[in-house]
């Protein structure tokens, strides 16, 4: 059986990584209570999460004073509940939350069906674009033509065919 996260009032939400550039592994933690939940989800992911949650609060009212440097590191975990391969958002003027869904990452072995679903305040989804744009931009640079990551050596780039790679 899956696992299903209802977070709707988190007291803490983050990205982050563990490992160094160029084997980093990214994480989605947050925090309700006595519930941790860790999900592993790939950079791009990150990027993306980060550039949409920007355009998305440009149209809301200003948060307010966003969580410190301290609030947003990982906490210690044991394991990782599972790796994300959807991510939606969306926001409930009722409420004024960001709601963010994470669907689990289909695979043959059990078939997926765990989600998080995280009812964020405008303060917490700012902070959370603010690191992941960050993190991703603390990695190595993307490559023009492909937007896979580039190595100082540099890389079998798949819209050139393998000749010539892009280097840094």
């Amino acid at each position: 059986m899956s696992d299903v996260f209802e977070l709707g009032s988190p007291e803490r939400v983050t990205v982050g990584t563990v490992g160094p550039v160029g084997q980093r592994v990214f994480y989605l933690q947050a925090r309700a209570a006595e519930t941790l939940v860790t999900l592993k989800l790939e950079k791009q992911q990150v990027g993306a999460l980060s550039q949409h949650l920007g355009r998305l609060l440009q149209d809301l009212a200003r948060p307010g004073e966003l969580p410190g440097e301290k609030a947003l590191e990982l906490e210690d975990f044991d394991e990782v509940a599972f790796s994300v391969g959807a991510l939606a958002v969306a926001y409930d003027a009722s409420s004024d939350r960001v709601v963010l869904l994470a669907e689990e990452l289909e695979d043959e072995e059990d078939g997926g069906g765990g989600e998080a679903r995280l009812a964020l305040t405008r303060e917490q989804a700012a902070a959370l674009a603010i690191r992941g744009a960050s993190l991703v931009d603390a990695g190595r640079p993307a490559c023009p033509l492909c937007g896979f990551p580039l190595d100082p050596r540099g890389h079998v780039c798949p819209r050139t065919n393998g000749h010539e790679p892009p280097v840094r």
